[in-house]
């Protein structure tokens, strides 16, 4: 079965990573046919659809999943739609939706809604355009010159996102990572229900609260007392249960299991959050700890600003860079998220 997602085009990188991740760690086989700006096409085995439907709210960059019924050109579009077995697929109601990913390729895309809609609708009988809740939901994908025609099987809701933005949380300090980002680096280090997350600089709680909405137990520490409090505030909150939460430097944490893996947003410069200590002493120190606390082959996925010399971090550790990603937050900064492998 070919598998279309629509990506956000916020981040060139992350979200191909992320699909990627997700798919390996809830172990469901794939095979990238193509890829374009914002559109992943995969080849996935029928018998995995429904764990493709319930990963999927797994995923903060992708908007939709579909499954690709026909691809064509803007020439062919309309007689390879009077080719396809309609009725086969329609049976009460249906809605077909245009995207258009190139902006620059401008049309009308409600006039062409209504074309692309009525050759289907000669082609079934008694059923209904719904265009409020649809049972068949056709997404029509203009992108490079090719067209896509996919029926939508699930739509990622984006509500989560927005509803637990940093500032709408009990417990709120300037600088807190985007639920969205969050999501994502948990999701990087390939996690699945049930393993063991830490983040040794856990802020606002914001990293442990997607880890633990996906079913992790985790585990959050900070040197800031202010921080330990609100994070269990955050987490309460946001309905986690399986948590532990405590204050202790990053450089001296002491656990009793080792954990599945680490995503961090380590505090930028000398300030109180750094205990005032230089950023790459306080990192290099801290990865040193971490690598002793995390299973071998596991990951760890760091967020760093782009002046650190990740290299130099990690030379006391055992510790390899897999991937790395580059997020431009101001003409000033870039902020880099590397997931690292501990090698046995």
């Amino acid at each position: 079965m070919e598998i279309v997602l629509i990506m956000s085009q916020e981040h060139k990188t992350l979200p191909k990573a992320e699909i990627e991740a997700v798919l390996k760690a809830e172990n469901i086989p794939f095979e990238i046919l193509n890829e374009y700006d914002g559109v992943l096409i995969l080849n996935v085995p029928d018998e995995y659809l429904k764990s493709l439907n319930m990963i999927g709210k797994r995923f903060s960059y992708t908007h939709e999943v579909c499954k690709l019924l026909i691809e064509t050109n803007k020439a062919d579009l309309n007689s390879e739609l009077q080719k396809y077995s309609w009725k086969d697929l329609i049976t009460k109601d249906y809605a077909v939706r245009i995207k258009r990913m190139d902006k620059t390729d401008k049309f009308d895309t409600s006039e062409v809604e209504w074309e692309l809609g009525g050759i289907i609708n000669n082609l079934v009988e008694n059923i209904k355009v719904n265009l409020e809740d649809p049972s068949s939901f056709i997404r029509v994908i203009f992108i490079d010159n090719k067209i896509l025609v996919t029926e939508r099987l699930f739509k990622i809701d984006k509500k989560h996102f927005y509803n637990l933005k940093p500032h709408k949380r009990p417990f709120f300090y300037p600088g807190s990572m985007s639920p969205k980002l969050a999501r994502c680096m948990v999701n990087l280090t390939g996690i699945k229900a049930g393993d063991l997350v830490l983040d040794p600089f856990c802020g606002t709680g914001g990293i442990l609260i997607e880890a633990g909405i996906m079913g992790a137990s985790v585990v959050g520490v900070d040197i800031d007392e202010r921080m330990v409090e609100g994070t269990i505030k955050n987490l309460k909150y946001c309905g986690v249960k399986n948590y532990e939460v405590f204050k202790e430097d990053a450089r001296e944490i002491k656990l009793p299991n080792k954990v599945n893996a680490v995503a961090t947003d380590p505090p930028y410069g000398i300030s109180a959050s750094t205990g005032g200590e230089e950023s790459k002493n306080l990192y290099a120190q801290s990865l040193i700890t971490i690598e002793k606390l995390l299973v071998d082959e596991g990951k760890l996925c760091l967020a760093t600003p782009h002046y650190m010399d990740i290299t130099g971090l990690i030379e006391e550790t055992n510790f390899e860079i897999v991937e790395q990603h580059h997020i431009r937050m101001h003409k000033s900064l870039t902020r880099v998220i590397t997931l690292f492998k501990k090698n046995i």
